[in-house]
């Protein structure tokens, strides 16, 4: 390890040899660190009774089988879009509510005097509709704040996340989404429709629902962390779909920015996934509003379609374009994190009251007044001080949705706004954004990202239409593709999804140019937002590469060692102990035969489904064993497996012996001591593995590798650094 620069510690346990990972948000430490989480099997145990169940299938129950996953993902899309079409009529009604009570109070006390009972009454309802949501984060279901794309990326890519598919993580997120964005916070709703997507896919498929305690008796098959796997890429996709109106953008996203494996099939049950969520929610909404059949609706984010004659560029402006990418870097967020709960909420009231006081300032105090025409669009124009047949520009960006001030920066027609307008109102935003991402509550990043740079974005457009002609329109749509593309590093999905949501393909390759300069001068200087959140929490993320300097680093270096390895036949009792040692916790056991030559690899999981069942040698040798063990009891006991304290095993029963050929895997992978740290860390990338067994010139076992011995590996800014990632 000499030539490594040096060791950042991020733990004060560097020795510990466990695959413990900490959980993505800083307040949740505290509140589990009792939970053990760990990395996930996205490689099949080909065992003894894996492979009997799969030679007794026939060719018709492989097709049933696949069928099964194509009715999966047609219900998670259907579920999907029903949670969409609930959040956006949700929030559609509380937030028309407030801004009607508000906009009759202002225009009540603009003649009479007293204004300032205005911004009380916004300040107020501001913060009680964010005070529920994060009184539900704080209190209830901590992982459901922010977006849970840093999250589902994880889990994705291998690592286990504790309680972020559960059911009561989708209703905490669902409701606290509403009150977020309702409360006016700079936030939106598309992240938490990802996450949420992807809760309801990990529960549909598994038939049954651990949090109700009610089984369903269906797709049982699917209770796997590999089938889990695909069908929480094809919920994100739904979700991406459902939030813009963008089925094939939702494939790619879930593609580009979270899944870890894909297959030709599997994109196909993704894009029908996308699809009917976004059928759903646009059957529903057209229902909504009286107008049953029209599917004109895109999604929850609509932006409007782009007229034609309006959405044409000349050569000369892709330089401009490309300085907007180049502009659009930027990934600023005060996660200041506070581990108690009531000063959670304390602190999301505070940023609430701090967002209607200074969105009411900037209205009180601008003198942009613009002509109010027929065909205004506005949702709640605001005359205030403006002359009769005016209203105040600056109100149509701060007092809307988030979504609704978006589509307003696009369409309206030039004149609209004024540069002054423009600028205040991006500086304000961008920090109240800054600010508000670090709350506990549900909130999305999406669209503020992509209001902030709307908004410089026609700005950029005004100025340059002083020199040239220039549609601001136009260029707010690129500036938004800049500012968004800057913050989370997406290139080909988002141009997708601009281009779905926008309805026009003619500003693709503007598009796709300035994301991709937005990544590479982002990258220059920082990650994106998500990895960022996920390297600052310490967690075993593998990326698609190994570090490039890391070919003189070979398996020997980086593997746990000594590792406790079980005989093919074992004593229960040392078993238990092995299970029961706090000191190292091992979630895979190789299991040798004579001077530790290998001969398969054991799960911790299978151990204590085991010992369960009482499988013991001495109870089928006397016919005591009721019956045979299948994979169904493994499955049954999926995901939440009982902790070994929960066994009880007699003293008795300790003396007995455990047979473990039928259930381990007789095949696992191995590589010598002398592989490269790329080679490995290809092997382990690309199969999904969870325990890489290392072995000598003559297959005696060596060494164990892990995620966490992978990951703690990274360039830095002098060379190679080696990090003891952290425990909880």
């Amino acid at each position: 390890m000499a030539n490594i620069a040096k060791k950042v510690s991020w733990s004060g346990r560097g020795d510990d040899r466990g695959e413990r990972t900490p959980l993505l948000n800083g307040d949740e430490e505290v509140k589990y660190n009792r939970q053990v989480p760990d990395t996930l099997d996205y490689d099949n145990s080909e065992n003894q009774l894996f492979l009997e169940e799969e030679r007794r299938m026939s060719h018709m129950g492989f097709r049933c089988l696949e069928i099964r996953r194509w009715v999966i993902c047609g219900l998670i899309g259907f579920l999907t879009g029903l949670i969409a079409c609930m959040i956006d009529i949700a929030v559609e009604k509380l937030a028309g509510y407030k801004y009607f009570a508000v906009k009759l109070n202002i225009e009540k006390y603009t003649e009479l005097g007293g204004l300032s009972i205005s911004l009380i009454l916004w300040a107020v309802l501001n913060s009680a509709f964010v005070m529920f949501g994060a009184i539900a984060v704080a209190f209830v279901e901590p992982i459901a704040a922010g977006s849970g794309i840093p999250q589902i990326k994880c889990f994705l890519n291998g690592v286990k996340i504790p309680r972020v598919v559960r059911l009561k993580t989708l209703v905490i997120k669902v409701f606290g989404v509403i009150c977020s964005v309702a409360g006016g916070l700079a936030v939106g709703k598309e992240g938490p429709m990802i996450h949420s997507g992807a809760v309801v896919a990990a529960g549909v498929s598994q038939g049954r629902s651990t949090s109700l305690k009610k089984d369903f008796k269906i797709f049982e098959y699917f209770r796997r962390d590999t089938e889990k796997r695909d069908f929480v890429s094809a919920g994100a996709a739904a979700g991406v779909s459902a939030a813009f109106g963008a089925p094939v953008g939702g494939v790619l996203f879930s593609l580009e920015e979270g899944a870890s494996f894909w297959n030709q099939m599997l994109t196909w049950r993704i894009f029908f996934a996308s699809m009917v969520s976004t059928f759903t929610l646009n059957f529903f909404l057209s229902i909504y509003h009286g107008k049953p059949g029209e599917l004109s609706s895109p999604g929850l984010i609509n932006f409007g379609r782009f007229d034609s004659d309006i959405v044409q560029y000349n050569l000369y402006e892709i330089p401009l374009f490309i300085i907007m990418g180049a502009l659009g870097e930027g990934n600023v967020t005060l996660s200041l994190y506070i581990h108690r709960p009531c000063l959670q909420v304390m602190e999301a009231m505070l940023v609430a009251a701090v967002t209607a006081t200074v969105s009411f300032a900037m209205i009180y105090f601008s003198n942009d007044c613009q002509p109010l025409g027929q065909d205004n669009t506005e949702e709640y124009p605001l005359q205030l001080f403006c002359a009769d047949g005016e209203y105040n520009s600056m109100a149509t960006a701060f007092f809307n949705t988030p979504e609704r001030s978006v589509r307003s920066l696009f369409h309206n027609p030039p004149g609209t706004y004024n540069p002054v307008t423009l600028g205040v109102f991006t500086l304000a935003y961008f920090f109240l954004a800054v600010w508000t991402y670090g709350l506990t509550v549900s909130a999305g990043v999406f669209i503020p990202s992509l209001l902030i740079g709307a908004a410089w974005g026609r700005l950029f457009g005004i100025l340059l239409s002083f020199i040239i002609w220039a549609d601001p329109g136009k260029y707010a749509l690129i500036g938004a593709a800049a500012q968004l593309g800057g913050i989370v590093r997406m290139t080909l999905s988002l141009t997708v999804i601009l281009v779905e949501a926008t309805g026009n393909v003619t500003y693709g390759f503007p598009i796709m140019l300035v994301l991709m300069t937005a990544k590479i001068v982002g990258d220059y200087f920082i990650e994106g937002l998500y990895d960022i959140h996920i390297k600052l929490q310490s967690v075993p993320f593998l990326h698609w590469d190994a570090p490039p300097t890391s070919h003189w680093l070979t398996a020997r270096e980086v593997m746990s060692s000594p590792v406790t390895c079980l005989n093919r036949v074992e004593k229960v009792g040392r078993i238990v102990d092995v299970l029961s040692n706090t000191s190292t916790i091992h979630n895979g056991f190789p299991v040798v035969a004579h001077t530790r030559i290998i001969c398969g690899l054991i799960l911790r999981s299978q151990l204590i489904v085991l010992l369960k069942h009482k499988v013991f040698v001495e109870r089928a040798s006397s016919r005591l064993s009721q019956r045979k063990l299948q994979l169904k009891d493994f499955r049954d006991a999926y995901p939440r497996f009982p902790p070994i304290q929960s066994i009880h095993v007699s003293q008795d029963e300790r003396e007995c012996m455990m047979d473990l050929t039928e259930f381990m895997n007789p095949t696992p992978y191995t590589v010598p001591q002398e592989t490269s740290l790329p080679r490995v860390f290809k092997l382990f990338r690309a199969l999904g593995l969870r325990h890489l067994v290392v072995v000598d010139n003559e297959n005696r076992v060596v060494g164990l590798v892990t995620r966490k011995d992978l990951a703690r590996y990274h360039v830095g800014k002098d060379g190679l650094e080696e990090l003891h990632l952290a425990q909880t």
